[in-house]
């Protein structure tokens, strides 16, 4: 419970792509995949700044140029 970090999942570029969606109204942020055939979105983490950003982009092995921002 306390002190476990949680498993990162691995996702396969062939299948996911990576998506920042934002809201509308408030302009909330959340980075995550979605899955190319399905379109079923899967949020990872909250970008509440830039370092978040750089942050998921590292972790994850991503370019900043690929990923796709939605509404």
């Amino acid at each position: 419970m306390f002190g476990k970090k949680p498993q990162k999942t691995v996702f396969d570029m062939k299948l996911y792509r990576p998506v920042i969606m934002s809201s509308i109204c408030t302009g909330e942020q959340t980075a995550g995949f979605k899955e190319i055939s399905t379109g079923k979105f899967i949020g990872v983490e909250a970008i509440r700044s830039q370092e978040d950003l750089k942050r998921f982009c590292v972790e994850y092995g991503i370019e900043l140029q690929d990923i796709k921002k939605e509404w």
